[in-house]
């Protein structure tokens, strides 16, 4: 793991380096050319989960057939940061009726825990870890309702590829394997029951490295269930029993009949303009319109003057943010139990009011921090011009450790992020969907598609949208540059969970960002410090419609890859 970890650094900071070089002399740095196509393009977070995407499309697969196809190969290639015990995301552009469409599968809290409980055991803070955090996993109702509405090929066909390489398996890659070599002893020796079997025994009693061919038979078997009898199979029956049976003997309360209760929801996308470009995100439960905050605060400064990556650039972004992220403490929830004012958050006079907080030096506004996160965010487009912004993930990295007898994936642990103190937005209650922190993102111009993306990252999601966003529109970047150009985020106190904080928070960059930036920050009473990894994720597509050809980038800090033809 020490070599695995070493050459990642080194690569990554000789790339950082150069790249701070290029910004020098005033050249967007990007670590390799855009990928084009003109009939359709996947791009995802594993290679061969692209591959199995476009090899859907080549045969007469649309690009939701395409998604659910390289998710369900995400979930056993990438268990570290999403899988079906998890929650899902997403807006499709539909090329029939030229309209944006949003899913909202996430899942619900057990409708036998109530807050009294957490009350009673005197917990100010719902764990990680273990059964308590966990809420019903509403991936596998994602996918049916994508195929359902928008689908084409049987999901017999589209679940085959993902079947097969978790029977027979496949080569580690060298991140991910460094994850599970960090994630799955950790689990072991917490004493969490099954994760050696589901982990290690079923790879000949011993975790696969990187480049060492790794299977996962019990999800496999999974999967065909799943394939064969639809959404039942996994919400009702023999899968529901198991899960449920599991969480109730490590001290649970999620049921099969919240499990055979669960639905998923179609909500309207929510857009701002932002200089002529309407950029969408979903409504609450997430977080996505936190990015739309910040923008509709940045669009009334002009970053024609403002040079990317400097002081001031930063300094606008982070005070942006820290204004955004004071109202996501207080009103992002579950809109069926809290009447979240989008109108009036979302509105040009609102955001002119919020703007004018902002001075010269670092406020000390609420600011917010959940977690780093681990998920996976992937986007395909086809032939007929549909395109599908996908968000998936369980949540800190793997999950909650509850990992159900031989069905080969774990469950999530997103329940850990409701409120605990009485009163708020996003106080847990039975049957309420937690704040979420995945979200998946799309750009239109003049009502056509142009850029379907996202960036993974827990609270750095809104950051990371806004950064693409700018990057692309004020900044005039190509796709492929929009994310290898090196970031920041800001972390620290208020957020959905019930803290506060009294200080300016901290500022971490990447090292592409200079020293003079950094000192001007510092100048201005910012607190600055060193960079995380929780920057990295991003995938994107754009449309061309005067060439009719798509663009596909992939940045270089994870293992992904964008593959068009």
């Amino acid at each position: 793991m020490k070599k695995i970890v070493t050459s990642v650094c080194l690569i990554f900071v000789a790339t950082l380096t150069m790249m701070a070089q290029d910004r020098i002399t005033g050249e967007a740095f990007s670590t390799r050319s855009e990928v084009l196509g003109q009939n359709g393009m996947v791009a995802t977070s594993h290679p061969i989960a692209s591959q199995i995407g476009l090899d859907v499309l080549k045969n007469g697969g649309n690009a939701i057939d395409a998604a659910i196809a390289a998710n369900a190969a995400l979930g056993l290639m990438e268990p570290t940061g999403c899988g079906i015990g998890g929650d899902l995301f997403a807006i499709v552009w539909d090329a029939k009726t030229q309209k944006l469409y949003g899913l909202n599968a996430s899942g619900r809290s057990p409708k036998a825990l109530s807050l009294d409980y957490f009350e009673n055991k005197g917990m100010t803070k719902i764990p990680s870890l273990g059964p308590l955090p966990v809420s019903v996993p509403g991936a596998v109702d994602g996918w049916f309702e994508l195929h359902k509405k928008f689908g084409s090929k049987p999901m017999s066909d589209i679940l085959a590829p993902a079947i097969n390489y978790a029977e027979k398996g496949f080569p580690l890659t060298e991140l991910i394997a460094w994850y599970m070599q960090r994630s799955v002893p950790y689990y072991q020796s917490q004493g969490y029951p099954n994760i050696e079997d589901t982990y290690i025994i079923q790879n000949g009693g011993q975790l696969p490295k990187e480049g060492e061919i790794y299977k996962n038979p019990y999800l496999a078997n999974t999967y065909r269930k799943i394939a064969k009898g639809g959404r039942d199979a996994f919400y009702n029956g023999h899968i529901a029993k198991t899960i449920a049976n599991f969480i109730k003997e490590q001290g649970g309360f999620l049921s099969t009949k919240d499990l055979a209760s669960h639905k998923s929801e179609w909500v309207e996308p929510v857009s701002i303009n932002y200089r002529g470009y309407d950029v969408w995100e979903l409504p609450p439960n997430g977080q996505g319109i936190a990015a739309l905050q910040m923008l509709q605060i940045l669009k009334g400064y002009d970053f024609s003057n403002i040079e990317f990556g400097s002081t001031e650039h930063l300094h606008l972004f982070t005070e942006a943010k820290k204004l955004a992220f004071e109202d996501r403490a207080k009103y992002y929830a579950d809109m069926d139990f809290f009447d979240v004012p989008l109108e009036q958050l979302l509105s040009d006079g609102y955001a002119d009011n919020r703007r004018e907080k902002i001075g010269k030096r670092a406020g000390r506004y609420s600011a917010g921090e959940i977690s780093d996160g681990d998920t996976i965010y992937m986007t395909v487009a086809d032939k007929e011009g549909n395109m599908i912004s996908l968000i998936q993930s369980n949540y800190r990295g793997m999950g909650s450790a509850m990992v159900p007898p031989k069905l080969g994936f774990m469950l999530q642990d997103r329940g850990e992020l409701f409120s605990l103190k009485r009163g708020q937005a996003n106080t847990y209650e039975p049957g309420k969907r937690p704040f979420h922190t995945i979200i998946p993102a799309f750009i239109t111009k003049d009502e056509k598609p142009f850029v379907s993306f996202g960036v993974m990252g827990g609270d750095f999601q809104p950051m990371g949208h806004t950064q693409i966003v700018m990057n692309l529109i004020d900044f005039g970047m190509n796709l492929q540059e929009a994310g290898d150009a090196p970031r920041w985020d800001h972390t620290g106190g208020a957020s959905p969970l019930g803290q506060t904080t009294t200080n300016t928070g901290t500022i971490r960059t990447e090292s592409g960002i200079s020293y003079e930036t950094i000192r001007g920050l510092m100048d201005k009473g910012h607190n600055i410090g060193t960079a995380r990894g929780v920057y990295g994720g991003y995938q994107a597509i754009l449309w061309d419609a005067i060439n009719k050809v798509y663009h596909g980038a992939s940045e270089s800090r994870k293992d992904g890859q964008a593959a068009g033809y």
